[in-house]
């Protein structure tokens, strides 16, 4: 596998500087070029085909948000958002428009690098606190999302997965085994054709899919 593309978008002179520094010392990356707005990221992504972007939510001319929903319409890569700010309403809106993780600043290089190698592998990332704020907010599924087709049973899993719970702690909580969760979550996954359970939490609690 080749080098990770990465483009780093933040209106913070230190913190693009101290990405870039952080991944272009690492051989499985390749930072191609660093922004300071969405627009800024966009033309560069445009001209140079990029992995993964590491995408600011507040920045001007356009922010990450704003960006992002441009970024997916346009298949110009994925997308990690990075932020200071723990928002609830402003980690909805980056899911929405499809962003494919969500990290809070405050991370190790090593994580950092683990999450966009996650990202760019198709997983979706978000801290876990996020995850359960977002689904203590949301004690009902989003109008997005359809649970028509699903058992009492599967949509008490869905709800547990948006939860932030493990396969253990469902286990725990429902009184199956783990085992039985797991094909659950394997039977959900593949009836909405999400790729992992982050994916779904967010469809359960955006109504938005990220595939």
């Amino acid at each position: 596998m080749g080098k990770i593309k990465v483009i780093i978008a933040d209106d913070s002179d230190f913190v693009r500087d101290g990405m870039r520094i952080i991944l272009d010392v690492d051989e499985e990356f390749e930072v191609l070029g660093c922004a300071a707005n969405g627009r800024e990221a966009i033309r560069l992504a445009e001209e140079t085909a990029p992995d993964v972007f590491l995408m600011d939510i507040q920045m001007p001319a356009m922010d990450g948000i704003e960006a992002t929903k441009y970024i997916v319409e346009h298949g110009l890569g994925k997308v990690l958002i990075l932020t200071t700010f723990d928002d609830d309403e402003l980690v909805q809106k980056a899911l929405s428009n499809g962003a494919n993780g969500y990290l809070i600043k405050n991370h190790t290089p090593e994580h950092l690098k683990q999450m966009i190698k996650s990202v760019c592998s198709g997983a979706g990332v978000m801290e876990e606190t996020m995850l359960s704020n977002m689904a203590k907010q949301h004690s009902e599924p989003s109008a997005g999302f359809d649970g028509a087709g699903y058992t009492a049973r599967e949509l008490e899993v869905v709800r547990a997965v948006a939860e932030g719970l493990s396969n253990k702690e469902i286990a725990e909580k429902l009184f199956i085994s783990e085992g039985t969760v797991k094909n659950y979550i394997t039977t959900i996954l593949a009836k909405e054709n999400l790729s992992h359970r982050t994916a779904l939490a967010v469809y359960y609690l955006t109504g938005k899919k990220q595939g």
